[in-house]
């Protein structure tokens, strides 16, 4: 059932990415970006898989006596939160630009600045 629920989220956050880019709006296209690093980073902790619960996969908490929950792999974890650290900087620094070319140009419409108006 949970992977049924996983494939709509990452279907759903693909499909909403694909609609904000394809937008003339310059904002939209970045959070639609934004949306695509989120759907990907959502992928990846579900092709991660869930492991056994074992202390060997978490040994922190297996000094502590209690039941070790079920966990994901610690790689893909990892991995994941250096990607939302970095998706999070970059979606900060397309802002910026967006506002700079807001400012240059008076307009965030992809076609106007493109020229073929």
């Amino acid at each position: 059932m949970s992977g049924y629920a996983l494939a709509t989220v990452i279907g759903v956050l693909f499909a909403l990415g694909t609609f904000l880019i394809l937008r003339r709006d310059l904002l939209r296209v970045v959070w639609g970006i934004t949306l695509y690093s989120q759907a990907a980073n959502v992928y990846l902790m579900t092709m991660g898989g869930i492991t056994a619960p074992g202390s060997e996969v978490v040994p922190v908490l297996a000094h502590h006596g209690g039941e070790v929950p079920e966990t994901t792999d610690p790689l893909v974890q990892a991995l994941v939160l250096t990607a939302i650290v970095i998706s999070f900087g970059m979606t900060a620094f397309a802002l910026v630009l967006s506002f700079r070319v807001y400012e240059e140009n008076a307009t965030i419409d992809v076609s106007d600045l493109g020229g073929e108006r």
